[in-house]
């Protein structure tokens, strides 16, 4: 979301970003004004403590604490963001869809809003499995059944948020169609970064659904040390299982004695800020542990990533051609994992599933099998002839009804402000 701030921000836009305080090293980072939002109930320092919990979390039990979690966010949001957004005179608002219901706000406002979808987009239509479930696309009637149930168990677990949500529409006299869970996606674009080419094929999508592929510019980020001389230049295993649910030491203990397994290969494990590295035990003779890796760098020489199947290292490592063995944890992971085994860009093993001997098994295909890194490279090659950072940017001018030439000749700005997801 960054990325996409900075690329409107050079478009001669005036951004600001506004997340809960945690969000603020990285916007700063990525050179960006930053504002933060529901300060009171999400005071910095609070997402660690949560995020500290949550890791150590898997599955259905971690989904509903996340949105749990998320009942809480969007309540505090929806009594702080008005008054944020109406002191700053706003122009338009650019969401992510897992802030749910937070565009009640600009809409009770009369501000025009977009989204956009950093992790999997929701399809609420039945006609492919929600981003929750591992499930392989279908079309039979068996098939489209199943895809409705789980939308139905999951908007029962979105209750609370629900609830939030009724609550502040009422009291901002708002109408909305609480029957259809969609009714509050921006009308004006509904942008994914998955690139088309990666998701299920459907004639259903909504027709504000954009797919544009990744965000990425390889700038913007936060810096960390790595040990670069340490690399052998042995064929690459980079392995992260991303920054929120990732503090089972035992999946990591998985993944080195998988890879200790393998002769003629260097592993790069990336373990997060959630438990002490010791707690894995003994590494391979060349294997490389850290708390935080440069990622993108890393990827460019990876042979094969292993990956929670969160949706933006799996993006990066395609972006780089790089295939992948995905271990799902919880949220949208597991719809990106069916994904990744549909476009046989890799393989994947439910976290309940993963052994050594499994993850064994499948390493050996996606390393030697050219099929996976054909694959790879071949949605490498999508990405970079779509630049869907350069199509967001393009859409939400669009969609916001403004002609820059216009903007140019009034010497006036347009005011952009981002929010960022925070779990």
């Amino acid at each position: 979301m960054t990325t996409l701030a900075r690329e409107l921000q050079s478009r001669n836009h005036d951004v600001v970003f506004i997340s809960l305080p945690d969000g603020e090293p990285s916007v700063r980072a990525a050179g960006l004004t930053f504002l933060p939002c529901a300060a009171k109930e999400f005071p910095a320092g609070s997402l660690k403590e949560r995020l500290r919990w949550l890791s150590k979390l898997q599955g259905e039990e971690a989904l509903r604490a996340m949105l749990q979690n998320a009942a809480d966010r969007t309540e505090a949001m929806l009594n702080s963001l008005p008054a944020t957004l109406a002191a700053a005179a706003v122009d338009a608002v650019v969401l992510d869809t897992v802030l749910f219901y937070t565009e009640l706000v600009p809409i009770s406002l009369g501000i025009p809003y977009a989204h956009v979808a950093n992790a999997l987009h929701f399809d609420y239509s039945g006609y492919t499995p929600l981003c929750f479930y591992d499930w392989p696309h279908e079309t039979t009637p068996a098939a489209l059944a199943r895809n409705r149930k789980g939308v139905e168990l999951f908007l029962e677990q979105l209750a609370s948020t629900i609830a939030v949500a009724r609550a502040y529409a009422k009291g901002a006299g708002l109408d909305i169609d609480w029957d259809n869970p969609s009714a509050t996606i921006s009308k004006l674009a509904w942008i994914t970064q998955t690139p088309k080419a990666f998701d299920f094929e459907s004639a259903h999508w909504s027709p504000q659904l954009y797919h544009t592929g990744p965000f990425h510019d390889g700038a913007g980020r936060i810096e960390v040390d790595f040990p670069w001389e340490r690399l052998t230049g042995e064929p690459l295993i980079y392995a992260s299982m991303g920054t929120l649910v990732n503090g089972v030491a035992d999946v990591f203990r998985t993944i080195t004695e998988a890879t200790a397994r393998r002769k003629g290969v260097q592993l790069v494990l990336s373990v997060g800020d959630q438990f002490d590295p010791d707690e894995i035990g003994p590494l391979p003779r060349n294997a490389i542990l850290v708390k935080r890796a440069p990622q993108l760098e890393l990827l460019k020489r990876a042979a094969v990533c292993i990956t929670h199947a969160g949706l933006n290292t799996v993006l990066e490592s395609l972006a780089q051609g790089v295939p992948q063995v995905a271990i799902p944890v919880t949220v949208d992971q597991p719809g990106v994992a069916a994904r990744i085994d549909e476009k046989k860009t890799g393989l994947f093993v439910p976290l309940k599933d993963l052994t050594v001997s499994r993850l064994s098994l499948l390493l050996d295909p996606v390393l030697n099998d050219s099929t996976y890194r054909d694959n790879a490279r071949h949605l490498q090659e999508v990405i970079a002839k779509t630049n869907g950072l350069s199509k967001a940017a393009d859409l939400l001018e669009r969609a916001f009804g403004r002609a820059i030439e216009a903007d140019r000749s009034s010497n006036s700005n347009q005011s952009i402000w981002t929010y960022q997801r925070t779990c």
